[in-house]
């Protein structure tokens, strides 16, 4: 009858009641926390790419991991061979679509690469007027020694920057575009006249090296971090799909169990089971 050499009280002990609900209780904070951003943002009207929007993809996030959770639990805690089912193929589905995501990224790295500077010069338009764009790029730009999405010109698709604008901020860079003095005092202005020169005639003055470029190279010095870190995410999916299909073959067997010793007991050696029984299939659950 399927792993009858699973034991039942382990079978039992794996139940992932407990750990799906602090996922569930994880995903509700996260989906709270962005839909308060995502309403707070939309009083300001800002940063009109979804791709950039940190409020977008919280909500996502946490819209996924509480659907998922939610239905784990309910499955868990019934032992509901559908919900157990149903579970285990979306947690299946979303470690594929992760792995092929990421599979693909890599095969096509340079598409890839030009969709990340294509939203980001996307971004770079509304810098002014969207505050978690400009804390999201003054970070990365400080951070990574990088400037721009491709390259510091980047910032000539922003209206104050470009060359033929008005005003001090015409053809320059955000100071967090600077390399960076010793001195406690920030020259704002670090950046004036620099996107119309040459690279080399501005490489002491800002860095010119492109912010994708940057967080790639950052990646792949620092590739024990990130091979720790996808471990950290793909492997509990992982185990969570596998688990749940031995929990789901002892709750088979221990339905097949019962039923059969309800039939020989009831009904005598031979009879066959009611019609309830053999028509309830997956969404019988686990007898009490």
């Amino acid at each position: 009858m399927g792993l009858a050499w699973f034991p039942r009280q382990l079978s039992l002990q794996l139940n992932p009641a407990p750990s799906l609900s602090i996922n569930l209780l994880i995903g509700t904070l996260i989906l709270s926390v962005g839909i308060y951003a995502e309403v707070e943002r939309q009083k300001y009207k800002t940063l009109e790419s979804a791709f950039l929007a940190p409020a977008i993809i919280l909500i996502l996030l946490g819209i996924i991991m509480f659907v998922v959770s939610f239905i784990g639990v309910v499955a868990s805690l019934r032992d509901n061979l559908c919900l157990l089912q149903v579970f285990m193929y979306i947690l299946g589905i979303c470690l594929i679509i992760e792995l092929t995501g990421g599979v693909v990224a890599l095969i096509f790295r340079n598409q890839t690469i030009d969709f990340l500077n294509n939203n980001i010069r996307r971004g770079i338009k509304n810098y002014y007027d969207d505050l978690d764009f400009k804390n999201i790029m003054d970070f990365v730009q400080k951070e990574f020694k990088c400037c721009g999405g491709e390259d510091y010109q980047d910032w000539s698709k922003n209206q104050y920057h470009d060359c033929n604008a008005p005003g001090p901020l015409a053809c320059g860079v955000p100071y967090t575009c600077c390399i960076r003095n010793t001195t406690s005092v920030v020259n704002t202005m670090c950046g004036y006249r620099t996107i119309d020169k040459e690279r080399l005639s501005v490489q002491n003055v800002i860095h010119v090296r492109g912010c994708t470029n940057a967080v790639l190279i950052w990646f792949m010095d620092n590739y024990t971090i990130m091979a720790g870190l996808l471990l950290g995410i793909l492997f509990p999916q992982f185990l969570g799909v596998l688990l749940t299909a031995l929990y789901i073959t002892r709750v088979e067997d221990s339905i097949a169990e019962h039923s059969a010793t309800v039939t020989d007991g009831l009904l005598g050696s031979g009879a066959k089971p009611s019609m309830e029984a053999t028509g309830t299939g997956c969404c019988m659950c686990y007898p009490v």
